[in-house]
């Protein structure tokens, strides 16, 4: 099955209203990478209007750019979208991220970037 940020990644929880913390092994794949963790997992708030899961795709490349479309969803469907560009000589996304969408991007770019060298 593939992961929506390319790889498996471990790193923080940041669930609204939870204090960061580092998710246990079993509860990555079923809950944080694939998304809709919402009255799965004990730490998703649900009682939280947001998103639950966000999806990337490359939508164009340039020689110093690569522009990545999102999604975010809530139970399966579209909840916000838009785009974000990523320099490639800096190493960085243009004109910033919101935190946990720029972290997940970060990991896609990162799993995109590797996929694409070899």
């Amino acid at each position: 099955m593939p992961l929506p940020l390319g790889d498996a990644w471990r790193g923080l929880c940041r669930a609204p209203g939870v204090e960061p913390f580092e998710p246990e092994a079993a509860a990555l794949v079923p809950l944080c990478h694939l998304g809709y963790a919402r009255g799965r997992c004990a730490h998703f708030p649900t009682d939280d209007g947001g998103a639950d899961a966000v999806r990337f795709a490359v939508s164009r490349e340039a020689p110093d750019e690569i522009q990545l479309d999102y999604v975010l969803e809530r139970a399966h469907h579209p909840y916000a979208h838009g785009k974000l560009r990523y320099s490639l000589s800096l190493g960085v996304f243009a004109g910033g991220t919101a935190e946990n969408v720029g972290c997940q991007a970060q990991a896609y770019i990162e799993s995109y970037l590797r996929r694409r060298k070899t």
